[in-house]
């Protein structure tokens, strides 16, 4: 049995080792070779002689991941069932229940339902909470639970679930499910296309493509590229959207990295649809990595004005790596530079604070860059909009409602309080606004910002240290400081929060499209969007033209 233990957890354990270190050994032979013998040795006797029966998968799997979380949050291990869900994400395509789902309390939580797919045939709604997948009672398992609604197209799924706190069940019937990277476009008015591009997957290029041909059919003579929310994806697609709206030969991206193969110069390879068309592209602070790629090449190249607030900052480039056993580690090769040489990255993984939390750029440390046109711009904290729009950054209350569930579960409550309301759920009025506020006093929410939070934690130690009786009176004056504060921020942000329950609750009735169509006449960098569009003078004087 030892000899055997030894062939399958030994052996791998070395050969993937071999796969991490690459290149590095000709540098550091020695320490690398003492490091995976005194690992081999103690999982070996670790395995052998713990007083319970250890799992030696599961532990190699936590001491992986651990290992790598000291480094970026980009830097991940995939176990067998991990890599299933890596492809299904870069390819767009999966068979399952067409639905956006969480797992909580040993529950999976249906976050959101997408249009004629198979969880929406079968009634499922944002909200419901799916205990039990056949005879599997989800409280009883350990893995990934969303395995168990994938399978065979037609492969009918018995599920149960609770919904306002009532059981039910149903059935669903498994089916082929397409994420597109475009999930939306039209014509705002009769002059301007809008297309929203979600994510950057295999298809991303070929389905924005697709949308601005149809548009320019239709008449559309602008084009508002939305990126808000696209965490990004494949770098090459980046590059061949870029190429829609630049010549061929036109350099986007260039990664640098310690290794030479991975310092590449990445140029539009192909004949463009449009270079002469305005175009304008809105970001937010969840944009990050591929849409940072298109708006800051786009924006350095001077050929969009950037519109909306400061994106997230990801300058680092992933590459999936095979490993044995049908595993795989996606590791950071390099960093990435917009045209002018920008590197957007704004968090420093390699230096950390004593909490262990990665320092961010300062923005008096930003180094300026030079568009071909000669405007400044700079690097080190995500890309900053040519026209920055206030009212959409994110708030610190408004960060934490979404955090504690609390915009979500009430969009939940108000369905089902209000089934039938369907395209009617356009608006949330301030007497809604209201119940919003009561629903979280007696549902006892705590909002929860980080001051908050850091507060309790303080007196979380103070009780490890046996002082907390001391400074109790402190505390609590304290807290309802904080508290009173943060109830002064939901009347502060009341528009912002106001916006965020309404995008959920369209949801609801009506789908992403639904969202999409309230979005081009209500969405604030839309109209902006569309204000610079129509006033030919500013669009240029912005790109200097």
């Amino acid at each position: 049995m030892k000899s055997l233990f030894q062939k399958k957890v030994i052996i791998p354990v070395v050969a993937a080792a071999f796969l991490f270190v690459g290149t590095s050994f000709k540098d550091n032979f020695f320490e690398i070779a003492k490091q995976i013998e005194i690992f081999t040795t103690l999982f070996k006797e670790l395995n052998t002689n713990y007083v319970d029966e250890t799992n030696p998968g599961d532990l190699m799997d936590k001491a992986i991941k651990s290992m790598l979380a000291s480094l970026d949050p980009y830097t991940v291990y995939f176990n067998e069932k991990d890599v299933l869900r890596f492809k299904i994400n870069n390819t767009g395509e999966y068979t399952g229940i067409g639905a956006m789902i969480t797992r909580r309390d040993g529950k999976l939580i249906i976050r959101e339902v997408y249009k004629n797919f198979p969880a929406d045939k079968a009634g499922l709604k944002a909200g419901d909470e799916i205990f039990k997948i056949g005879d599997v009672l989800l409280s009883d398992f350990k893995d990934d639970a969303s395995q168990l609604l994938k399978g065979a197209k037609n492969t009918k799924v018995d599920i149960q679930y609770i919904r306002q706190g009532k059981t039910t069940g149903g059935q669903i019937v498994l089916d082929e499910v397409e994420i597109k990277s475009v999930p939306y476009f039209a014509k705002i008015d009769d002059k301007t296309g809008y297309i929203v591009l979600a994510h950057f997957n295999k298809k991303a290029s070929n389905e924005t493509k697709e949308a601005l041909i149809e548009l320019k059919k239709q008449g559309a003579e602008r084009i508002v590229l939305d990126l808000r929310g696209n965490p990004g994806g494949l770098l090459n697609e980046a590059v061949n959207i870029c190429n829609l709206f630049v010549p061929k030969n036109e350099i986007i991206v260039t990664t640098k990295s310690k290794i030479d193969k991975y310092n590449n110069t990445y140029k539009t390879g192909f004949e463009p649809v449009d270079t002469a068309i305005p175009l304008v592209i809105i970001v937010n602070g969840r944009s990050a990595s591929a849409s940072e790629i298109v708006s800051g090449a786009l924006q350095d190249l001077d050929r969009a004005v950037i519109v909306g607030s400061r994106s997230f900052g990801k300058g680092l480039v992933q590459r999936p790596v095979d490993l044995t056993y049908n595993t795989q580690l996606k590791v950071t090769i390099s960093r990435y530079y917009t045209p002018s040489g920008r590197c957007i990255q704004a968090l420093d993984y390699a230096h950390k604070d004593v909490k262990g939390v990665a320092t961010r750029t300062e923005e008096k440390n930003y180094n300026a860059f030079k568009t071909r046109k000669g405007r400044t711009v700079y690097d080190g904290g995500g890309i900053l909009p040519d026209v920055e729009l206030a009212d959409t950054k994110t708030s610190a209350i408004a960060e934490a409602l979404q955090k504690n569930e609390a915009i979500f579960n009430y969009a939940t409550t108000y369905y089902f309080k209000n089934p039938n309301l369907g395209a009617q759920a356009t608006s949330f009025s301030d007497a809604n606004y209201q119940d919003f506020k009561s629903y979280l006093k007696s549902q006892k929410i705590a909002l929860d910002t980080q001051t908050e939070l850091s507060l309790k934690n303080t007196m979380a130690i103070a009780k490890k240290e046996n002082i907390d009786a001391a400074i109790q009176t402190e505390y609590e004056q304290l807290l309802r400081t904080i508290q009173k504060t943060e109830e002064e921020l939901l009347d502060k942000n009341k528009v912002e929060i106001k916006n965020l329950l309404l995008d959920e609750i369209i949801k609801r009735y009506q789908y992403q499209e639904g969202l999409y169509l309230y979005y081009l006449k209500n969405s604030a960098e839309i109209q902006k969007s569309v204000a610079i569009l129509n006033n030919t003078a500013e669009y240029q004087k912005i790109l200097k033209q």
